[in-house]
């Protein structure tokens, strides 16, 4: 709970105080820790990822829609085929027969599941040319992307803990139950509603608190999937927390993991350029 307020209070003062600055600063380095402890695992999986200089590509990919896209309207798509070029040349002298496939597939996997995902947050914090909402509304609405996200995570915890009996995916995450499941995405379509209610006026116009609730329920279904995934993850590399970074939840990837899908979701759902 103290870390939970903590993480709260940093995210809060980031974008408080620093505004888009904040915001772009504090997900890159979400996402560069992310991407560390994701190679970790593949590292304790028996893989053998590039990952030092993964994490240097993997800020890059992060920022690309700002400092490529907003700053020098130049495509944002080409630094992962240039990391992909890059990662195969040094495949060659690096690594030997017996794990290069495993290096580079883990390496590039790294950096589309988290940095280029972790990526629509930046595009949702960004302004745009043309932009029909202010760079403050552009703020509220990630935050409301990562109420709606993690308040299903306490929801299903709490939901679980009360009358969780049937179990989602035993073999995956055992603790997880369909209760839990439905308890998380009513909390969060509940988040939802009542933050869009709370910012009426600067969310857009068409999230009213119905809506935003109808929206919270996929971005909930997501965040679900994206935990299991981890945990798919974790089992692999024989690991019962992604890191110590957190006290009392773990590393930075058990925090982040629920965001990394609920990203590109929602910013298709916020219909942003």
């Amino acid at each position: 709970m103290l870390s939970t307020i903590v993480l709260w209070a940093l995210v809060g003062g980031a974008l408080w105080f620093f505004r888009t600055t904040g915001a772009l600063v504090l997900i890159t380095i979400i996402s560069v820790l992310t991407l560390r402890e994701f190679y970790q695992m593949m590292h304790a999986s028996g893989y053998d990822p590039f990952d030092k200089f993964g994490m240097v590509f993997g800020a890059l990919i992060t920022l690309a829609p700002w400092w490529v896209g907003a700053q020098f309207g130049k495509p944002v798509h080409l630094l992962l085929p240039l990391a992909t070029v890059v990662f195969a040349v040094r495949l060659l002298g690096e690594r030997t027969p017996e794990n290069r496939v495993e290096a580079l597939s883990s390496t590039l996997f790294g950096l589309v599941y988290v940095p280029l995902l972790l990526q629509y947050f930046v595009r949702i914090v960004t302004p745009m040319p043309g932009d029909t909402i202010t760079p403050d509304d552009r703020l509220l609405l990630a935050l409301w992307l990562i109420a709606a996200t993690k308040f299903c995570d306490v929801g299903a915890l709490l939901t679980g803990l009360a009358i969780g009996r049937h179990k989602m995916a035993p073999q995956i995450s055992p603790k997880k139950t369909w209760e839990g499941a439905v308890g998380g995405m009513l909390l969060s379509m509940g988040i939802g509603a009542l933050f869009a209610w709370l910012a009426r006026g600067h969310l857009p116009a068409h999230m009213t608190p119905g809506v935003a609730a109808l929206m919270a329920a996929p971005i909930a279904i997501v965040g679900i999937i994206a935990d299991l995934v981890e945990s798919v993850l974790k089992r692999r590399a024989n690991m019962k927390d992604s890191g110590a970074t957190v006290p009392g939840m773990g590393g930075v990837f058990d925090v982040s993991d629920s965001l990394i899908l609920a990203a590109p979701v929602g910013y298709f759902l916020f219909g942003l350029p």
